[in-house]
């Protein structure tokens, strides 16, 4: 223990962090950590979902923490290991802290199951993750790190001094002081700021609006992110939300400010941030595009291209800890943090190859390059999907290489295949298994009750290298993987809509089979999903599908004005499609979002009343004003009155029908 405060002094003299990882029974890292912890000053944070300390916090409740400041933590990863929540945890620590990582035995631990594998496997029980896991040992072995194992004696390195650190004044540092002098002078438009966590992007911010004349509008995904700038921007602070903003403009009502701050800009859907942008003739964004988030450099890729007049700056020097802090350098390793995708390529032919996910154990540069290639495609991508990548079952990966390097990559995931028993009762509103994003839907939305029998492969992600697109790789690696997929009866994909990516799909040969009905908070747009026909029964699955979703596309809103590809569709009288979906609403637990456009086919010809079905469906009205109007106590009694309405509806239509249908339903429901 000596040794080791004497090295934390240094730590803290030198600017630095450091990981100690306690590996062995739990009772006996339990027993380290609890005496690390009661000789420190200050409480120790465990980040732990079985602990009593007296500063603790779950690792799902970590984010809330984000903005504080601590000094030495204890993570626990003996029973699962939630990556995101132990990359953010380093983020809070303090020059001079460690970061105490509790695991099991390090001969074991790759045949331990992980509980954090539920989250993101699409299975039920937890599983072990024996690629993960090398992988972190093998960064340790490699890192300034220190590493404990119970039945081995601790010892404490020498580890070569560094210079002394001077933490930040609160003065604009360097690299600040040249992005505030650039800023001041910055003609109409827009510059985006970027670094890793710690680098002073919200003070920055804060201190160019201190320096303003006349008004500044900030914005950030939520109020609690911009508590840094706000310390910085003093009395001109002046916050409103995103929405509320887009709400103003448009409105017309165009706050009377020249600039616009966004922080944190990647994590706002594009099209709400450019109808922000749109406003102001002056914008600041400010953004992570690495690290625990899950935004990644698709931000830049993809959102600021659109601008004709954007500058890009970045903060590449740490204010809250030293430059080369052995923690974040481990994190960042650890974790694919770093991105090189936008180097230059050799020019040649690309050839299509599979990669097995053994090859994490293999020849791991090939995965770590292929996956910082599809991290830095999208917007969205997060260390639960390192961890996918790694260790989910059901995972098939291509990529097209130059040499030895990727320039496109194709990641699938299987899905369908279940029972009919279990595709109906996902028809019925009866189970949600986990998994199978687009199977599960054809069958809980779509017209079908044994969608989800079928055979499917979902385009989880698809990349293609900046220097390299529009060449039509990504189309080769689909019609690769559509010439090899002799057991699938389709493949599907999920995306948020926009015309210029349904132009891409639509070339691969996908067609239309669901469009939502609501944006998406993560992208922004509406879903949509579409599918490419293998087999005789996916090209069944397909036609019927497209055929319903023509009928129902008059009563969807989104969708009038897009030019879609779907068949002409047929008259506007219920048929057995309609009547299945009726029933399905009436008798079972289909919800009313799947049944719309039946619903409006009904209400269009019945005379019947039917209130609460026409009050939301033709009125409009939202659940509160139909709950006053009619008198019911809530959501739940609004539907079971829609239910009863649409059951009465039925039977006054044809009441034979409807109780053979009604009948069927409830043996299937029981089978």
């Amino acid at each position: 223990m000596d040794a080791l405060t004497e090295l934390t002094r240094q730590m803290a003299r030198e600017g630095i962090r450091r990981l100690l990882v306690l590996a062995g029974d739990p009772d006996w890292s339990t027993a380290q950590a609890q005496a690390f912890s009661r000789a420190q000053p200050e409480p120790v944070l465990w980040v732990s979902d079985d602990t009593d300390a007296p500063l603790q916090c779950s690792p799902r409740a970590l984010t809330t923490l984000l903005g504080r400041e601590f000094t030495h933590a204890v993570f626990d990863a003996r029973s699962g290991f939630d990556v995101a929540a132990f990359a953010a945890l380093s983020g809070t620590l303090s020059a001079g802290s460690w970061l105490i990582l509790l695991t099991p035995a390090l001969d074991k631990w790759a045949l331990t199951p992980d509980a954090d594998t539920c989250r993101w496997s699409d299975t039920a029980v937890p599983l072990p993750a024996p690629r993960f896991v090398t992988h972190f040992c093998r960064m340790l072995a490699r890192s300034e790190v220190l590493v404990w194992q119970q039945h081995q004696p601790f010892t404490v390195p020498h580890f070569a001094p560094r210079e002394p650190w001077h933490p930040a004044t609160g003065a604009p540092e360097r690299e600040q002081a040249a992005l505030l002098a650039t800023l001041e002078e910055m003609p109409p438009g827009v510059m985006v700021v970027t670094a890793p966590r710690g680098r002073g992007k919200s003070a920055l911010a804060g201190m160019h609006i201190a320096r303003l004349p006349g008004n500044v509008i900030i914005t950030a995904p939520t109020r609690a992110a911009t508590d840094v700038m706000a310390h910085y921007a003093g009395e001109r602070f002046c916050f409103i939300a995103p929405d509320a903003l887009a709400v103003l403009l448009s409105e017309g009502r165009t706050p009377d400010a020249r600039w616009l701050i966004v922080d944190e800009a990647a994590a706002i859907p594009g099209p709400l941030l450019q109808t922000l942008v749109a406003g102001f003739s002056h914008t600041l964004l400010t953004t992570t595009v690495q690290g625990y988030e899950g935004t990644g450099q698709g931000f830049l890729l993809k959102f600021c291209a659109g601008f004709p007049h954007l500058r890009h700056q970045t903060l590449s020097t740490p204010l809250r800890w030293a430059s080369g802090c052995p923690l974040e350098n481990f994190i960042s390793d650890v974790l694919l943090f770093k991105d090189d995708t936008l180097h230059a390529l050799p020019e040649g032919e690309a050839e299509i190859l599979p990669l097995p996910q053994e090859s994490w154990l293999t020849s791991p540069e090939r995965p770590a390059a292929l996956y910082r290639l599809l991290a830095s495609a999208h917007y969205c991508t997060s260390p639960l999907d390192l961890r996918r990548m790694m260790d989910a079952p059901g995972q098939t990966f291509w990529q097209a290489v130059v040499g030895e390097q990727p320039v496109a990559a194709l990641w699938l995931v299987e899905e369908g295949g279940l029972s009919p028993a279990l595709s109906f009762a996902v028809w019925a509103g009866l189970r949600r298994p986990r998994g199978n994003l687009v199977a599960q839907s054809l069958a809980a939305h779509g017209a079908s009750p044994l969608a989800a029998t079928l055979s499917g492969k979902r385009i989880s992600r698809i990349a293609v290298h900046p220097y390299r697109q529009r060449q039509g790789i990504g189309e080769q690696l689909i019609e690769h993987v559509k010439a090899r997929s002799p057991d699938c009866d389709y493949l599907s994909v999920s995306f948020g809509y926009t015309r210029e990516l349904w132009r891409f799909w639509q070339r691969c040969g996908f067609r239309l089979v669901r469009l939502g009905s609501y944006r998406e908070a993560s992208s922004g747009c509406y879903t949509a999903m579409a599918v490419i026909p293998l087999t005789d029964a996916g090209r069944a699955l397909v036609e019927r599908e497209q055929q319903r979703l023509a009928r129902d596309l008059p009563g969807m809103a989104p969708w009038r004005d897009e030019n879609l590809p779907l068949p002409v569709a047929e008259q506007t009288t219920l048929n057995d499609d309609d009547w299945l979906e009726l029933g399905g609403f009436a008798f079972a637990h289909r919800p009313l979002s799947a049944a719309r456009g039946a619903l409006a086919r009904l209400l269009a010809h019945d005379p019947l009343p039917l209130a609460a079905l026409r009050a939301q469906l033709e009125e409009g009205l939202d659940e509160a004003e139909i709950c006053s109007r009619l008198r019911l106590t809530g959501r739940k009694a609004l539907l079971a009155t829609q239910r009863q309405e649409m059951a009465m509806a039925l039977r006054a239509l044809d009441e034979a029908r409807c109780l053979q249908l009604e009948e069927r339903i409830a043996k299937l429901q029981l089978f």
